[in-house]
């Protein structure tokens, strides 16, 4: 038997096969993400894909900003969110298609509780005989699931612990060559937050720090994509006006590996709001990444009114492998 390259449309099977590369850590994914060929593969590199519209719109420079999205970020974020919501994620990348959730708790006294959860659905791989005959499909998933816990440790300071669980699985339905792959392994993000100025804040954390994705044997067990970030936003709006019904920043965000520095990635982002109670949010962003079919700008709106926020997000990128942009990015959340 043999795979047939047949999927969702024309390159899609090509697509997920480089989703099950990006776990395993093979060289379609070294060359695919790897733009500086440093030394070593990474497993699930799915972990460095942006959850949230926000997060997505403003080139990734979320570090240093205190949002309900932090559980997929950096979790001392979670620490200035001071009312419980729940949060729904909906987005689209080259590997596939995300789906995820957070529910977080605010108790201005303790501190922030967030329990998150996402999906990233890769497709299906039709099978068939030398024949032609259909005799099954292959379904790649990955899950990851997070528990975040976030604390403002004194008057201008935030830390903030996610621990999360992180699965491959690859399921057959039918007759495979395979019956089925399934890898799992635990990693933690630690961050912290601090305003050093009025109008600036910055942020550092360590992402995705855990034992290694073990997906046949030992052998063939890969690294995570360990990461250092640091960030610093500064209210520049602020700066030239008072109007209290307009507020905005600009920031920066450098990303490295942790266990094999030289690969930086930069990201820059921008957020403008207006309106009672920043009804109106307009965001741009842009991405100078390692993750080559990352790079480029994105854009996006806000829209808050009353208990409900609605974040749309476009990444104006065009991927190195499809010649496409992606689909819209969106995240609904309502306060409790």
């Amino acid at each position: 038997m043999r795979f047939e390259q047949r999927a969702r449309g024309g390159t899609r099977a090509m697509l997920m096969l480089l989703a099950v590369a990006s776990v395993t850590g093979g060289p379609l994914a070294a060359q695919g993400a790897d733009r500086s060929e440093s030394t070593g593969s990474e497993g699930a590199l799915f972990l460095l894909l942006p959850v949230g519209a926000r997060a997505v719109s403003l080139g990734r420079v979320v570090t240093a900003l205190e949002s309900a999205e932090a559980g997929f970020w950096n979790p001392a974020g979670l620490a200035g969110v001071d009312e419980s919501q729940v949060v729904l994620f909906r987005g689209d990348h080259v590997a596939g298609t995300a789906t995820a959730f957070s529910g977080v708790w605010a108790n201005p006294e303790s501190g922030t509780l967030g329990a998150s959860y996402s999906l990233l659905d890769a497709g299906e791989i039709d099978q068939r005989d030398e024949n032609g005959n259909f005799t099954g499909t292959i379904t790649i998933r990955n899950h990851l699931a997070v528990l975040s816990g976030a604390t403002r440790l004194v008057e201008k300071l935030n830390a903030g612990l996610s621990f999360k669980l992180v699965q491959f699985r690859l399921s057959c339905r039918g007759i495979c060559p395979d019956a089925g792959t399934a890898a799992t392994t635990w990693a933690v993000d630690a961050g912290i937050q601090t305003r050093v100025a009025e109008r600036l804040r910055l942020g550092a954390m360590v992402a995705h720090v855990g034992p290694r994705l073990q997906v046949e044997n030992a052998e063939q067990a890969d690294p995570l994509p360990a990461r250092a970030r640091i960030a610093a936003a500064y209210d520049i709006v602020g700066a030239v006006t008072d109007h209290e019904a307009l507020s905005g920043w600009i920031g920066v965000e450098l990303q490295d590996r942790l266990r094999d520095p030289g690969s930086l990635s930069v990201y820059f982002g921008s957020e403008v709001k207006a309106g009672q109670a920043d009804a109106i949010s307009l965001r741009a962003g842009h991405v100078v990444s390692e993750l080559g079919q990352e790079e480029g700008t994105r854009v996006g709106l806000g829209l808050r009114f009353e208990r409900f926020d609605l974040s749309i997000a476009k990444s104006l990128a065009v991927s190195n492998l499809t010649g496409e942009t992606e689909p819209v990015h969106v995240t609904f959340s309502i306060a409790l």
